[in-house]
């Protein structure tokens, strides 16, 4: 739109200065007016760049207003020397609506528009002419409500990209807390299936070896040597977790072979734990089969410390586009309504099982069943 000013004001400039020397000079043109001509183009131009228009519902500065008042000034000179200027009132007119705000920009409209008005009263020769009177106030009027209507919207619009902007950077605020709060659980629930079991196996092992030293040491030195493969496991977990927090049982391994080595361990450090699979096995994400495997894990770990159980059965059942884990055991049951299962001298600060076992299967859309009851 300022470029279209710009033009525009220097087409009707020369044509002004055209019209002025063929017709409103008489019989020999004015130096002066000629000179005043150059002067107000000279001054409207070269004057923007040493004060620049201010921005879209900005503050015009004292420099900008300054050459306004100036331009404005030999405008009005010159339109009483030459009433052919008072075309050039147009661009000044949309220059003002365009940069100045609505409180000063309607009151400049109106006294441009009165000005032309009296300048073609002014110089009417042929008898009045009522469009002389009528037709530049209700163009200024037209021009004036649009452009006025148009700097609202664009108000507005800006009004409304701001809070769009400020909502969606908000909602990238809010999920990036919510990805790192699931991070967190996801971290939480791998620890404590793999690394947290693994050392509360390690303290079993190494005190009931301590008991042992003694009166058996060669069920100490086994005591010792299971706690020793159980560290080894838990640092190929903590090593995986490094990689890509994928259990370490899969890296070689299948489902069904990941639970039957799980079952053969846990029968070494607690109750007899018997591993079935029913139905072809076939193959699944990496998450699922993760998720199955760590739900497995921690379970156990329930059983062994927990249950009192001397058996217990790991049971994997595939059912067409389903897959149902089934851990069972004979232990001493507990409150399903407490969703824990904590021994008389367990620590009641615990209890972080049973919940990360649900938020897994929650998140890959299954469903968790627990079947006890104490006794």
């Amino acid at each position: 739109m300022t470029a279209v000013l710009h033009i525009a004001f220097f087409l009707l400039l020369g044509s002004s200065l055209v019209r002025y020397l063929i017709r409103d000079t008489g019989s020999a043109p004015n130096g002066w007016v000629v000179a005043l001509f150059v002067a107000f183009g000279a001054l409207y131009l070269p004057g923007r760049w040493p004060a620049p228009a201010p921005s879209p519902g900005g503050r015009p500065a004292g420099r900008y207003l300054v050459w306004l008042t100036a331009v404005l000034a030999a405008w009005v000179a010159l339109l009483v020397l030459a009433p052919s200027a008072a075309w050039c009132a147009m661009p000044l007119f949309f220059t003002g609506l365009h940069t100045l705000p609505t409180r000063y920009a309607v009151p400049l409209a109106a006294v441009l528009t009165a000005l032309v008005v009296a300048s073609k009263l002014r110089f009417m020769h042929d008898g009045f002419d009522p469009n002389a009177l009528i037709a530049p106030p209700a163009i200024a009027a037209v021009a004036a409500a649009v452009l006025i209507h148009l700097r609202r919207q664009s108000a507005r619009q800006r009004v409304l990209i701001d809070d769009l902007v400020r909502t969606r950077r908000d909602l990238a605020a809010t999920e990036r807390r919510a990805g790192i709060l699931a991070e967190r659980q996801r971290l939480s629930s791998e620890i404590h299936d793999t690394l947290a079991q693994g050392l509360s196996s390690q303290r079993m092992l190494l005190q009931a070896a301590d008991r042992t030293w003694e009166t058996d040491p060669e069920a100490a030195r086994g005591h010792m040597r299971n706690a020793a493969e159980i560290a080894s496991r838990s640092l190929a977990e903590a090593r995986r977790f490094v990689q890509d927090l994928a259990p370490a049982d899969l890296a070689e391994r299948s489902l069904a072979q990941a639970l039957g080595a799980l079952a053969e361990r846990e029968s070494g450090a607690g109750p007899a734990v018997d591993f079935r699979l029913d139905g072809p096995l076939g193959p699944l994400p990496e998450r699922v089969e993760a998720a199955l495997l760590r739900i497995a894990q921690g379970a156990l770990a329930n059983v062994r410390e927990h249950a009192g159980a001397s058996r217990a059965a790991l049971t994997l059942t595939c059912l067409g586009d389903q897959i149902c884990l089934d851990i069972a055991d004979d232990g001493r049951g507990f409150d399903t309504h407490t969703d824990a299962a904590p021994a008389a001298n367990a620590d009641r600060s615990r209890g972080h099982g049973l919940p990360a076992m649900r938020a897994r299967v929650r998140q890959l859309g299954g469903t968790l069943t627990v079947e006890s009851a104490p006794g």
